[in-house]
């Protein structure tokens, strides 16, 4: 069973502070949502960048810089790279996007010898709450895997699979998303998400149901499915909604974001700690909400390694 808005998704956010590592912190933005966050207990920050950036996004949002401990470091990628190494150091568990290019971050982040690799697929989980039908979607990969393959996809599912059992979600359904619900061969996206949908069958990717491919109306409108002859576990009640490629994961989280109102949050999956990535351009509610996910995330997962 999924979630209907942020408010349920949060409720699950632990009531422990933990260290956050923020890289290229001088933004008003991110400044507002690290002093929300540690207004809720949830975070103590150390805010890598420009010091007198962020002094004044804190003089700005009204943050006593106090609360936080600050490195300072004026150019955005040495920030990055410093922040990475906060947390690979064992001084922060989590990993925060700021002012800085997503290109510049992610390099960072899976340099060889600093960074922070596991050996699994790193992909980008974002969820979307819908005003309109009233619940809240996953949705992967809108930013880090351009132009997946079908092992790739493979990865991207168990990542966010295993996001989803943190969450409390035991058997999540996932739609794999094309242009059309007919295999197509002239249309790879339909070839990869009927693969994706038998590997599930099969057994080959246990404890979710995949389906696919399915446009995206039939996908979100159980009416639509019907009306189509879809007979789908999925169809209609989605809890992650699978991309074809990067562009198209893009293109429907900004739509949500500007034509319906959604609000969103943004995590990495797949490296040595959660990390918060969300747009430059997010307001400081989705950095907020971005941060209470990680954390919801990492809680969860805490919590079934110790089952």
């Amino acid at each position: 069973m999924g979630f209907q808005n942020f408010a349920e998704l949060l409720e699950g956010v632990p009531a422990q502070r933990v260290r956050i590592a923020v890289a290229a912190a001088g933004d008003v933005e991110v400044i507002s949502a690290i002093a929300e966050a540690e207004s809720r207990g949830w975070v103590e920050a150390i805010l890598v960048g420009d010091r007198r950036r962020i002094a004044a996004a804190a003089q700005e949002v009204g943050y006593d810089l106090q609360k936080a401990r600050i490195v300072d470091e004026p150019d955005e990628r040495d920030a990055a790279r410093t922040a990475v190494d906060i947390v690979r150091n064992g001084d922060a568990e989590m990993l925060m996007k700021g002012l800085i290019e997503t290109s510049d971050f992610l390099r960072a982040i899976l340099a060889r010898e600093r960074g922070l690799r596991t050996g699994r697929t790193i992909s980008h989980l974002a969820a979307l709450e819908d005003p309109l039908h009233h619940r809240l979607y996953l949705l992967s990969d809108a930013a880090v895997n351009v132009q997946p393959d079908l092992l790739t996809k493979v990865e991207i599912v168990r990542n966010a699979v295993q996001a989803m059992h943190a969450l409390g979600i035991s058997e999540p359904r996932v739609a794999a998303l094309a242009a059309v619900e007919l295999v197509d061969p002239a249309m790879p996206a339909t070839v990869d998400a009927a693969n994706l949908s038998k590997m599930s069958e099969r057994g080959q990717l246990p404890h979710c149901i995949i389906d696919g491919p399915l446009a995206l109306d039939n996908a979100i409108s159980a009416e639509a499915a019907e009306h189509k002859g879809i007979r789908s576990a999925v169809a209609g009640r989605p809890d992650l909604l699978l991309v074809p490629d990067i562009e198209a994961g893009n293109i429907l989280y900004k739509a949500f974001t500007y034509f319906q109102g959604a609000r969103t949050a943004g995590i990495l999956l797949g490296a040595r700690c959660p990390i918060v990535l969300t747009s430059r351009a997010d307001p400081p509610e989705a950095k907020l909400l971005s941060i209470g996910l990680g954390m919801r995330v990492a809680a969860g997962m805490v919590a079934k390694i110790h089952q």
